[in-house]
């Protein structure tokens, strides 16, 4: 999915913008204790990066050198993570809205999402956005299929925060997430039902 194939959102409906936490019980063991910050939620899907799963290779300089971005060694540098199974060759910046260039999708005022070597170029030079993860992959749904998923309680959403979704503490993110709906880890089944 390019950012540009992303349509507008639902008005009512749409949780572009916050992030999505797996349940014990969803069955996808690609997702388990994943974050997801959703990117795009439309009716004709949608599509989020993983934020909790760290990649020691390659590191961002030898991505650089790959992609052959200059200068080498970067001026500055931000971590790598597996943004999700699908198409782990293309690569996604999830930064904040302070810089943006060509092709950068604003998904709200604080977060954007760009998938060109400018803003890889921009921080390799020392510039670009003060906070931002690559992430090489993404999550993605077909229509209706993450509605489908959250009334299943495969997921849970809650709002996003700079630091759960930029600092590298990836350890705690799903448990600081689980918090932030004053919800304790220990005290979740992996068995959902209906009352």
């Amino acid at each position: 999915m390019r950012t540009e194939d992303i349509h507008s959102p639902r008005p009512d409906t749409s949780l572009a913008g916050q992030v999505l936490i797996a349940m014990p019980g969803l069955p996808d063991p690609e997702f388990a204790n994943s974050v997801v910050y959703l990117c795009a939620h439309t009716e004709e899907g949608a599509m989020g990066i993983i934020i909790n799963r760290p990649l020691a290779r390659p590191s961002f300089a030898d991505l650089l050198v790959q992609l052959e971005v200059d200068p080498k060694p970067p001026a500055r540098a931000i971590a790598l993570c597996k943004g999700g199974p699908v198409d782990h060759g293309r690569g996604f910046v999830l930064h904040t809205a302070d810089w943006t260039g060509d092709g950068s999708l604003r998904v709200d005022g604080d977060v954007a999402l760009t998938a060109s070597l400018d803003v890889l170029k921009a921080i390799a030079t020392g510039g670009g956005p003060r906070e931002g993860i690559l992430a090489l992959g993404y999550a993605n749904w077909g229509p209706g299929q993450l509605d489908d998923e959250i009334k299943q309680n495969s997921w849970i959403n809650a709002s996003a925060d700079p630091d759960l979704l930029f600092d590298a503490n990836h350890e705690s993110k799903w448990e600081r997430a689980l918090a932030k709906l004053h919800i304790h880890p220990g005290r979740l089944s992996s068995l959902s039902g209906r009352a």
